[in-house]
């Protein structure tokens, strides 16, 4: 007969907190989750829910002319680059929720099939903001938020020449998603030609991600400037990761190692050689120093430490030290 006293009980519970804890999400978020099905909230409350979750997201200010040559020029946030060859940009001026009206860029793209997409900056995010007011049908947002209309060269909208990029684009399809308010209407748009701004390339013509200082939407009112919260992730496009599911048991139960270090961890193709183990350490006294003295918790944390910094091989040397 098993005797569990209340202090094994507590360590087993403890223990299982830390590992989701660590792991994935904290304990208390598998117990408050509040689920839904979409059909149980209201337009808006669901609209916000999924605008507050999907972020961040790109801005398209995409230009557009009526069959009578008026020119509009409006924000949309559903938006997205869906395939390079073709070059196909997406965007979608959803019916408005409160009143099931279209928006002029929808009614433009149904007369014209063509779009200018600027891309958004830092620098012009206020008056992008104050070209998105429901103007009446007629009147020019360009004017209006004071951006500089600039001709396009394979189609009839003009550009944004503040925009850093500027796509110009045949619009080959609108699907329509609905027909009551808060449905969507993709907009498939090919690029047939694209205009980038050479201060936000760098020296090898590429576009420098802090210098472009890109902006996109988030919940409510809040806005997000991309070159402000950036960090890099290497992609395993040449290498394969030996995976997590290969750890070390010590290592995937871990109560220092988070979810995020032991895909880190994961993403190795190789492990390091005792020999390459060994020669680290007798390379760094102070580190062979902890090692000689340190419990698991206290290694983890110093591996840890390693792949913050971006060193994947010496974490796989300081934990494969000790094991």
């Amino acid at each position: 007969m098993l005797n569990i006293t209340e202090n094994h009980l507590n360590n087993c519970v403890g223990n299982l907190r830390r590992f989701f804890r660590d792991k994935f999400l904290t304990f208390a978020t598998f117990a408050n989750m509040i689920s839904f099905e979409p059909k149980d909230l209201s337009v808006g409350r669901l609209h916000g829910y999924l605008l507050g979750a999907v972020t961040p997201r790109p801005i398209a200010f995409a230009s557009t002319i009526d069959k009578n040559g008026h020119v509009n020029l409006s924000p949309f946030s559903f938006f997205n680059v869906f395939s390079a060859n073709p070059p196909i940009l997406v965007f979608s001026p959803a019916r408005r929720g409160r009143d099931n009206t279209t928006k002029h860029t929808y009614e433009n793209v149904l007369e014209v099939k063509e779009v200018v997409i600027n891309v958004v900056n830092y620098a012009m995010v206020q008056q992008m903001s104050l070209a998105s007011t429901e103007y009446p049908k007629g009147v020019n947002e360009f004017v209006k938020a004071g951006f500089t209309a600039i001709p396009s060269e394979k189609i009839q909208p003009p550009r944004v020449a503040e925009s850093p990029v500027q796509f110009e684009c045949k619009v080959n399809e609108v699907i329509q998603l609905g027909e009551e308010g808060g449905a969507g209407n993709l907009v498939i748009c090919e690029v047939v030609k694209l205009h980038i701004d050479e201060a936000v390339l760098d020296e090898h013509q590429i576009i420098d991600q802090h210098k472009i200082d890109t902006v996109a939407r988030m919940g409510g009112n809040w806005y997000s400037r991309a070159n402000k919260g950036m960090f890099e992730v290497p992609k395993p496009l040449s290498t394969l990761g030996i995976g997590i599911d290969q750890l070390p048991e010590t290592i995937k139960s871990s109560t220092v190692l988070t979810g995020n270090d032991l895909g880190m961890l994961g993403n190795i193709e190789k492990l390091p050689t005792t020999e390459e183990i060994t020669h680290f350490i007798s390379e760094n006294q102070q580190l062979k120093s902890k090692l000689s003295s340190a419990d698991t918790v206290e290694i983890h944390k110093l591996a840890q430490n390693y792949l913050q910094q971006g060193d994947l091989l010496s974490a796989w040397k300081v934990l494969l030290a000790k094991i």
